[in-house]
Parts: C-alpha cells; structure tokens; sequence
C-alpha cells in the first residue's frame, strides 16, 4: 500500500528537512563542491577588490556553502546566487539553486522572476567581464568587438535556461507521481468501501433467503400440525365420555400427520437433491441462496401435488369444522383462473388465519369471506371473542409471531395490501386484497 500525506510524513527518516539521509549526504556534499569552487574565486575576488586573500576565501566558502540548504530555502539560495555574481563566482551555486527551485512546488511567477534576475546578471556581468578582457588585452583579442552580444547573451542562457527547464520537467514529473499515487490510494479505498457494500448486500441476501425458508417451511407445516394439536385436545377430552368421537378424532390426528410428514419430506428431498446438484465439490460451502430456491421450489412442489388453490377452500374450512370451529365460508363475485402465487397466496392467508384462530381463539366463531372482484381478489377472516369455559381451548398451542408477517410478506410481494388487527367487538379481523391483473392466469 503505498504512502501520501500523513503517512509520507511519519515515513520520512532523514533528519531536519530531509526525508532521507540520501538526500541530506547529497546537499551536503554539493555544498562542499560549491564552497571550494567559490573559495578558488574568491582569491581572484580579494585581489580585484584589494581586499586580503582569506577574507575573499572566507566570504567565498560562506557563500558556496548555502546550497546545503536549497531544499529548504531555494529562494535564498537563488538569490545569494544572484548577490555574488558581480564576484565572478558560485556557477554551481546558481546552476543547482535554479533547477531546485524550478523543481519545487512555489508559483511559476515566482520562478520566473528569479530565473529573469539570474539570467540579467549574468548577462550584464558576462558583457562588463569581456568587454574589460579585451581592453587589458587589445593588441590580439580574442573575439572581435561584434561578438561580445553574442557571447554574453549565451553565457547567460547557457547557465541560466537548461537547469530552469531541466527543473520544471523534474517537479512536473514529481507532481504526476505523486498524483498518481494519490489515485491509486484513493481507488484502493474505493475499492474496500465496495467490498464492504458487497459483504453487506451479501449480509442481506443471506437473511432475506433465511426469512424466505423459515416462511415456507412455516406455510407448508405448521397449519396441519396446528389442526393435529387441536385434534389431540379434543381427543383427550372425549376418549372416556365418546370412544366413537375419539376414534374419529384419532384418524383425523393420523391423516393430518402423514400429510404433515409428506409434505416435510418433499421439501428436505427437493433441498437435499438441490444442494447436491448445484455444488459438484462436496466439501465446499452450500450458498445460501441456493437453499433458498430449494426451499422455495420444495413449496412449490409440494403445493402443486396438494393443489392449493382457491378451489380447495372449502376442503380448509371443512378441516377447521372438523377440529370444532364455527366457520362460515361466503363466496362473492365469479369465481375465474388466477396465476399461480396468486391462488396459492389467497389459500395460504386464509390457511394462516384459520390456524391463529386456533391458536388464540379457540371455539371461537369464524367468517370467512371471499370477493372477486374485477382488477383484484379480496380475502377476509374474522373471528368472534372465543365463548368462556371452551374446552378447546386446552390445546395451548405455542405462537412464533411469524404468521402474520408472513402473510404480509407474501402479499406485499404480489403489489396487494394487507391488514390485521383486533375488532372493536373483541375478536380479530385479518384481510388481504391482491390485483388480479397484475398475475391473471393466460
């Protein structure tokens, strides 16, 4: 991973200015070259200023020595430079201290404002320098008189133009790097935002298809063994009084069981079999989504065998009579074909409110109604206050808290709407209306 801003800081291992110790070995001993360089010159220096040798020794070493500090003050550097150029010293000084402040991140105009004042000294002093030359030596110059423009016109060009422009390229260079690495960073955190996104919609994938199982599994079992339970009730509260009724109660717990058993078998069958059949590795992991249509398809097939379809109410409501509950089915409007998950949505609201009236309200007495109407099919249960005293109501039968979220989940699903609640006579009241349209049978 690579580093930029607070990390570039905290990595830097040079000391002072310096982020690494190569860069400070380097300054260093170009300020060592550049002080014996204008040390040299300033023996000339003192002599033309009839000044004594060490004094134009020392100002030259001092001078030369501040490209130590280029990277931290180039403009200074520049402009010590600039000062000692009349001196006829510090080339290197003025080369190394242009292209590190062309390479430095300051404003251009900056730069070239400095670069301009560089390049006029050494213009003015490269002309004064020749033109005294040939003076001192007029028997034999030379150049001719006509050239000395030209000269000095390329001294400074030639000392002041290559590292200007050599330093801009390097910090335009530096500049792109460094953007780019910054980009990189910022496309490594973007991609990390979107592998925590993925894991998060996987997250909700995975806990939509577990809700997804836990409501098949709830439709497809739990209103028979709801009817066993109840079956299993009255059973013990007739064997001794009606061994005729109990007989027959008794069948009716064994049928309901065997069908409660087939159709548990048919889902883990059509589970098992798709789990097998996605994953050829055994020993790798069963995607969860894959359970889900298992699950989904293991409903389906087993609704498909049983038929549950709207047709079928009357053999629900008969099964809720037979367990000792009140129920009156009506019927409005023409009975007509409907999709599929449409039929089998209205049977299995219906089939879920029968249960919980057998759970909750035990005896008590129940309407169901049925309307079909022209771009939708409504669905009603409604159910009385249970009478006090009913023996049925010793069944106990436990409650999850999913049946009505179920039902409303599977309503939602098909763009219907779904209501519940309790009824101001003290019963309770479930009602469901699904389009007709929007999934009518072809």
């Amino acid at each position: 991973m690579t580093t930029t801003g607070d990390d570039r800081t905290t990595a830097m291992t040079g000391p002072w200015w310096w982020e690494r110790w190569r860069g400070a070995v380097l300054d260093a001993g170009l300020a060592v070259v550049s002080a014996a360089e204008c040390g040299a010159e300033g023996v000339e220096f003192s002599r033309d200023a009839g000044l004594p040798a060490a004094v134009g020794i020392a100002f030259g070493v001092l001078a030369g020595s501040m490209l130590l500090f280029r990277r931290r003050w180039p403009i200074a550097v520049v402009l010590i430079a600039i000062a000692i150029t009349p001196a006829q010293m510090g080339v290197l000084l003025t080369v190394v201290g242009l292209y590190t402040l062309a390479a430095s991140e300051l404003p251009r105009r900056i730069t070239g404002a400095l670069a301009g004042m560089s390049m006029a000294g050494t213009l003015i002093v490269a002309l004064v320098r020749t033109s005294q030359d040939m003076a001192n030596d007029s028997a034999s110059p030379a150049i001719g008189s006509e050239y000395v423009p030209f000269f000095a016109v390329t001294a400074a060009i030639g000392v002041t133009a290559p590292p200007v422009l050599l330093g801009l390229y390097v910090g335009a260079r530096r500049r792109l790097v460094e953007g780019m690495r910054e980009r990189a960073d910022s496309l490594e955190r973007e991609l990390m935002l979107l592998a925590e996104r993925a894991e998060e919609r996987a997250e909700w994938a995975r806990n939509e298809e577990r809700t997804r199982i836990a409501r098949e599994m709830h439709d497809v079992v739990a209103h028979r063994v709801s009817l066993m339970v109840v079956h299993a009730a009255a059973l013990q509260a007739v064997a001794r009084k009606d061994p005729e009724k109990a007989v027959k109660n008794a069948a009716l717990v064994g049928d309901m069981g065997r069908q409660a058993l087939t159709e548990l078998r048919e889902m883990l069958g059509v589970l098992r079999t798709s789990v097998n059949t996605k994953n050829a590795k055994p020993a790798e992991p069963v995607p969860l989504a894959a359970v889900g249509h298992a699950a989904a398809a293991a409903a389906s097939r087993a609704e498909d065998e049983e038929g549950p379809c709207l047709a079928e109410l009357d053999e629900l409501v008969g099964q809720s009579r037979a367990a000792g509950m009140a129920v009156e089915l009506s019927v409005e409007g023409e009975p007509r074909g409907y999709a599929a998950d449409v039929e089998q949505t209205a049977y299995r609201v219906v089939q879920e409110a029968l249960t919980n009236v057998h759970k909750h309200a035990a005896g008590a007495k129940t309407y169901v109604r049925l309307a079909h109407r022209t771009a939708e099919i409504a669905m009603q249960v409604e159910n009385e206050p249970p009478p006090d005293g009913d023996g049925s109501a010793d069944a106990r039968l436990p409650s999850g808290g999913n049946g009505l979220v179920g039902m409303k989940e599977r309503v939602m699903a098909l763009g219907g709407v779904f209501v519940s609640g309790p009824t101001d006579g003290g019963g309770f009241r479930v009602s469901a209306v699904l389009p007709a349209a929007a999934a009518a049978a072809g």
